[in-house]
């Protein structure tokens, strides 16, 4: 594990969250990278490593607590008149440079989780009383099996990740066992499945992971990766 590496990997993360570097945590969850890999070998300090990468202490825009991140959240859905969605945050933040990335939004969990975190922010804080319904509305009271019907209907596709050979294929589809068989038959080589994440977004998050491993790729969709590069992708199961 390189020093360089490690440094272009704080610098693409960081851009990828809207130039916010990640935390210790997260840093290891999107790259794979261990705090045992720099972590008195290269520097003391996780403040350190962020320093050397071009993110200096007082340049460096604070994360957002929760509250804020919630309140913009619901500050959204009162404009719009309905519960925002993925698109809408997208939009907000092309519109407004100052509102959250859609992706720190995910700390809350699913989109579930993260409404009712919205309803629960509502109900325990005044000036709130016109948009609870809107959350009211988007959260009605489930059953555990109406709740799993529920998750399973908003994942309309996957974005899997097959070996053949040495290589690795980055593909999207609706349907994965059948794009499986059709790609057994293309192939001279048995493509073996590596790992599958559900998504409602496959386009969108097929894309992240062609871009993620742009300088990898060999030919189309495949992708000559290495363990770590692998380790990333079979650590999302929904995306």
């Amino acid at each position: 594990m390189t020093r360089e590496h490690i440094l272009d990997e704080i610098r693409r993360t960081a851009q990828a969250n809207g130039g916010v570097p990640l935390g210790v945590s997260r840093f290891f969850q999107e790259t794979g990278i261990r705090q045992a890999d720099w972590h008195g070998k290269l520097w003391a300090r996780w403040g350190d490593a962020l320093r050397e990468a071009g993110y200096a202490p007082n340049t460096l825009r604070g994360s957002f607590d929760s509250a804020f991140l919630l309140e913009r959240f619901i500050a959204l859905a009162r404009e719009i008149g309905h519960v925002p969605v993925k698109g809408d945050l997208r939009l907000k933040r092309t519109r407004d440079s100052g509102f959250p990335n859609d992706k720190t939004l995910e700390r809350f969990g699913s989109k579930r989780q993260l409404i009712a975190a919205a309803l629960n922010h509502c109900r325990s804080n005044p000036g709130f009383e016109d948009v609870t319904p809107l959350f009211e509305q988007a959260l009605p009271s489930e059953t555990p099996k109406a709740a799993a019907k529920a998750a399973r209907q908003d994942v309309v596709g996957s974005v899997y990740l097959l070996r053949s050979g040495r290589h690795y294929k980055i593909g999207k589809t609706n349907a994965f066992g059948r794009r499986e068989r059709e790609l057994a038959i293309q192939l001279p080589e048995k493509a073996n499945t590596v790992h599958v994440i559900q998504t409602d977004d496959p386009e969108g998050i097929e894309a992240y992971w062609h871009t993620r491993f742009a300088a990898k790729r060999r030919h189309g969709e495949w992708f000559e990766l290495d363990a770590a590069d692998v380790v990333a992708f079979r650590r999302r199961k929904y995306q």
